[in-house]
């Protein structure tokens, strides 16, 4: 499945009521040399992993109520949000492995 762009306007559908896998979130800009290395690996794991969780992309230029509501102070900023609360997060670039750990897949 490729990456959904979660926006304010569809978070609630996508995000906060969804039930059922999980969903990786990326808040990221296009600025941000990390969030540029961090991509690659994202759209791998939502390839990989289609059908076992959702991944969603937040820019944070674009998305500053979203980026405000998860208190996104650095990015790149990577949550985990299984039906509709937040059990993992993470900032910075990561090991394709530890993404998926932090996801618990």
């Amino acid at each position: 499945m490729k990456e959904l762009v979660i926006t304010k306007e569809n978070f609630d559908d996508e995000v906060r009521n969804y039930r059922g896998m999980p969903i990786l979130l990326d808040f990221w800009a296009g600025w941000c040399g990390p969030c540029m290395m961090l991509s690659p690996v994202i759209a791998e794991i939502a390839e990989e992993y289609d059908g076992k969780i959702k991944v969603g992309k937040v820019n944070v230029d674009e998305q500053p109520e979203l980026a405000a509501a998860f208190r996104v102070e650095s990015i790149p900023l990577l949550v985990v949000v299984k039906d509709g609360a937040i059990t993992a997060q993470t900032v910075g670039v990561r090991p394709k492995e530890d993404i998926i750990k932090m996801i618990g897949l």
